[in-house]
């Protein structure tokens, strides 16, 4: 009889795993329920401030474009203004302004004599004295200086230019002067050449005694005075404009007579006549000789 055998229980042949393949099983096994990736939603708290900023964003921004806005609203009507001043001629302007003017004093100066009062006074009231006085002054000068625009005589002539060229060079520097004036007192007082002498009727005055300070006819001090550089300018471009006006005239007075601005080199008409015939056939070849004699070149 052969001998026995013993099954083995379906439990016995089960190996108990070991603890690293459990844990390589586990790895490798999708778990059911995977993590959500989305983040974890916020709390009332915090959805209510977020709400709140994005509010306030909302409002800026509204706010910026209102501004914006306006802004180009306003930059379009400046830019209308503007095309439209440069487009309108500035002398017709005044020419309209001019006679709006007047055309408003006629109106008033007849509604107040219609209603029989004075109108000289009635608009005297809207001016002070002094005001008034400084405008009638003004006119008295204006109606005198338009009458003196025609020639009378050379010396009336001249003293207009003269007093042309006084208010071309500026006003004088008082105040400079009266400190330089002071300093010159001070200095003869100190050398004791300027004495204060008491007058019979008690006025007191101040002799100079050789002549330093009080210019006389003897005195050569004036000599010592040594003008300011800007002083100097203003004289030298003066001269320099006086100098081009009487060029100018002299010019128009040659092209009014018909005479031409180069050198004299005639003593008669006919002599004048001769000299532009030589002239135009001959100045080309002899441009150079000139040129040489008026450089002092010439051999």
């Amino acid at each position: 009889m052969p001998p026995s055998t013993k099954r083995k229980s379906p439990a016995s042949d089960r190996e108990e795993p070991s603890p690293e393949a459990s844990t390589k099983r586990q790895a490798t096994t999708e778990p059911e329920n995977p993590p959500s990736s989305e983040p974890p939603a916020p709390s009332s708290s915090s959805s209510s401030s977020t709400t709140t900023q994005q509010q306030d964003r909302l409002a800026r921004f509204k706010a910026l474009q209102a501004r914006a806005k306006s802004s180009s609203t306003q930059n379009l009507k400046e830019a209308t203004k503007e095309s439209q001043r440069l487009a309108t001629d500035p002398s017709q302007l005044n020419a309209v302004t001019r006679k709006h003017a007047i055309a408003s004093h006629k109106l008033l100066k007849a509604e107040i004599e219609d209603s029989g009062g004075d109108f000289e006074r009635k608009r005297a009231w809207d001016w002070t004295i002094e005001e008034s006085e400084r405008w009638d002054k003004r006119v008295k000068k204006k109606d005198a200086h338009r009458d003196d625009t025609a020639f009378r005589d050379y010396q009336r002539q001249s003293e207009k230019t003269y007093k042309r060229q006084l208010k071309n060079m500026g006003a004088p520097d008082l105040e400079k002067y009266t400190k330089e004036k002071m300093a010159a007192i001070e200095k003869a007082a100190a050398e004791g050449t300027l004495e204060i002498v008491e007058t019979e009727d008690g006025e007191m005055i101040a002799v100079d005694k050789d002549g330093t300070f009080f210019s006389t006819a003897d005195s050569t001090s004036f000599a010592q005075h040594r003008p300011d550089k800007a002083a100097v300018d203003r004289l030298v471009d003066d001269l320099r404009k006086a100098e081009e006006a009487s060029l100018k005239k002299r010019r128009e007075r040659q092209a009014k007579n018909g005479e031409d601005s180069g050198d004299v080199t005639y003593i008669n008409e006919k002599n004048k006549q001769f000299n532009q015939k030589l002239a135009r056939f001959y100045n080309k070849y002899t441009a150079e000789i000139r040129d040489s004699f008026e450089r002092g070149t010439m051999i």
